[in-house]
């Protein structure tokens, strides 16, 4: 997952001046819920270490293939209706292997109506043979190990709000439904369809990326993500003794590249940055191939739609009239989109939090990163709610990845209560 940017804590105060209303109407924590929440907190801390002891690399199928045999072995142990999925149709990018990771998918029936889902991802960045160097390991009141943070203890807390559930038999719920999935580090390829098409049929889904280390937050939307790939074509020539006869590739893509370097708009939110560039073979050779580059981010899918056709149009318009000119976008990542069943249902969430003195910040504007929230909403208007994991810190970092273990009761209170509430229509809408 991306780093983020600081938000601007204006955007939150809406959202906190409802929650202020839904506070005032707890006055305790609900037991046994908050009870077992605190006993839950050893197991828990065991279960991060069994995950971060298997290796899953978004590229280690063998890896990957042992977590999540693991983790649908722990859920069918809980009592859900668990299995492998293979996926079956995969969205293909410039970085997409061959062969993408299983998804973790299990079930747990209930006696009431409403469809809840919870989602984690079991890849990291990683690569095979770290781990030996940076094993799991407790100091004090932070928990470390590669990929902990992101997002290992996502699972985790969704394992252990399942077992506190059955602990509680409460099965008010009609279908509380687990994705985990093995592909989200290289923007979830095979995962996608399937997110998407499950979230469709949620009336909440709650994903447990971890919160910030500086306070616990929900997130109501994330940024969408993308890239531009472009090549240029030309043809290659001495250059000292004949560049007239070549076609010069590097100064097509300069030429492209700066043409297209006012694609941003502040207004929308919409950010283009050219990043990569290369272009030659030789210093004495005029280069015949010259490719470059961009990120691309946005907070509304339809800009998406809009970048594309501008793209296709700056690129008939050449510096070199007989080079060839290509380019492609790729949507890697809708965006996480605000809507007011989010709002709501968030600022529910600030009213539990009060019930154990602590509180929630709502973020409704995205920070710059991107997650699987945004494709478990985008067949929806129900409400997808982001950063329900622990407090981490270090994501992508190799050597301080690590979780604040004095956030593991209050968050798997928030979610066990969140969906007790769902499940029995006590949250606002």
């Amino acid at each position: 997952m991306p780093a983020m940017r600081r938000h601007h804590p204006l955007s939150c105060l809406t959202v906190l001046a409802l929650a202020a209303a839904a506070a005032s109407a707890h006055a305790a924590p609900v037991e046994p819920a908050y009870q077992l929440a605190q006993q839950e907190k050893p197991a828990l801390i065991n279960t991060m270490k069994d995950l971060v002891s298997i290796e899953s690399g978004s590229k280690d199928i063998e890896g990957l293939d042992r977590i999540a045999n693991l983790i649908r072995d722990r859920l069918a142990a809980l009592g859900g209706d668990a299995k492998l999925v293979e996926p079956t149709e995969v969205y293909r990018m410039e970085d997409t292997p061959e062969k993408v990771g299983k998804m973790v998918l299990a079930q747990f029936k209930g006696t009431g109506k409403r469809k809840i889902m919870l989602i984690a991802h079991m890849d990291t960045v990683y690569l095979r043979g770290m781990l030996a160097q940076q094993p799991f390991r407790v100091d004090g009141d932070r928990a470390y190990g590669l990929g902990i943070a992101d997002d290992k203890n996502g699972i985790a807390v969704i394992l252990h709000t399942v077992a506190i559930l059955q602990k509680m038999n409460f099965k008010d719920y009609g279908t509380l439904t687990v994705l985990i999935n093995g592909d989200e580090e290289i923007s979830s390829p095979g995962a996608r369809a399937t997110m998407t098409k499950l979230g469709a049929e949620q009336d909440a889904v709650f994903s447990c990326e971890a919160t910030r280390i500086s306070g616990d937050r929900l997130s109501l939307a994330t940024s969408g993500i993308g890239a531009i790939a472009l090549k240029v074509d030309g043809k290659s020539s001495h250059a000292g003794s004949s560049p007239e006869l070549g076609r010069n590739a590097f100064y097509e893509m300069a030429h492209q590249v700066l043409q297209m370097r006012d694609l941003s708009n502040p207004d929308t939110g919409l950010k283009v940055n050219w990043t990569l560039a290369n272009a030659g073979t030789n210093r004495n050779v005029i280069p015949a191939v010259a490719t470059a580059q961009a990120d691309v981010r946005v907070l509304r899918t339809a800009d998406y739609d809009g970048l594309e056709k501008t793209l296709q149009e700056r690129v008939q318009k050449k510096l070199i009239s007989d080079t060839k000119v290509e380019v492609k976008f790729e949507r890697r990542r809708p965006p996480l989109e605000v809507t007011p069943a989010a709002r709501a249902l968030a600022a529910h969430a600030q009213g539990i939090y009060a019930e154990i003195g602590e509180k929630l910040a709502v973020y409704d504007t995205a920070e710059g990163g991107g997650t699987d929230a945004a494709f478990a909403a985008a067949g929806t208007k129900a409400p997808v709610i982001e950063r329900f994991g622990l407090r981490g810190f270090g994501a992508h970092s190799n050597d301080a990845e690590y979780v604040d273990l004095n956030s593991v009761t209050p968050r798997l209170y928030l979610l066990t209560r969140m969906i007790m509430d769902v499940s029995q229509d006590k949250a606002a809408k």
